[in-house]
């Protein structure tokens, strides 16, 4: 368990697409990934759950929350392998988190919660709830879209991550999140120039 929901070493800019369902997370990470001409991860928890409800007519449960968390973790670092620079992530464990509090009654799974606080990335971009809402077989909370996204944003906040907040057209959200992972970038390639001159 220790091992399958923790980062392997990577020497990439991590951003994560962050905030309650059908928000444009993964419109924005498509758009971020074919910008920056690398590879982004995909939320492992919508193949996983929409196999469940197809097959079972069950939506999740809180025994399905470590097969998530291990799945998103193993395709994150099988496709770190593949990116160029920046790695674009629809989701994290922190994101599984959240969701585990909001519907289990404040409850996170002990190594669930370790690994959601222990893995690290570079920025995380907040996805705000001006996008209409679109239903499917997944998406169950219309109505709680405000409370969602102070979860969201609360969770951030508490455990100190670096974020920005995504509002407006998707061409205004792409700008935004450009800008700031452009400044990633600089920093890293300052570093990188002054490390090698020591």
């Amino acid at each position: 368990m220790e091992k399958t929901l923790g980062q392997e070493p990577a020497n990439l800019i991590k951003i994560v697409l962050f905030g309650p369902e059908s928000t444009g997370k993964t419109t924005m990470s498509e758009i971020l990934a074919k910008h920056y001409n690398t590879v982004w991860v995909a939320e492992y928890a919508r193949e996983y759950l929409q196999d469940k409800w197809n097959n079972e007519r069950k939506t999740c449960e809180d025994s399905d929350l470590i097969p998530i968390a291990k799945g998103q973790i193993a395709l994150e670092n099988e496709l770190a392998k593949k990116a160029d620079k920046v790695l674009i992530c629809d989701t994290d464990l922190l994101e599984t988190k959240v969701y585990s509090e909001a519907y289990y009654g404040g409850y996170a799974h002990p190594n669930l919660d370790k690994f959601a606080l222990k893995n690290q990335y570079d920025l995380y971009l907040l996805t705000n709830i001006d996008t209409p809402w679109e239903a499917d077989d997944l998406r169950d909370r219309p109505d709680q879209r405000e409370e969602m996204y102070k979860a969201f944003e609360n969770a951030l906040i508490k455990y100190n991550r670096p974020f920005l907040e995504l509002n407006g057209s998707i061409k205004e959200r792409a700008e935004i999140a450009i800008i700031a992972i452009d400044k990633l970038l600089e920093s890293r390639t300052d570093l990188d120039s002054y490390s090698g001159g020591l």
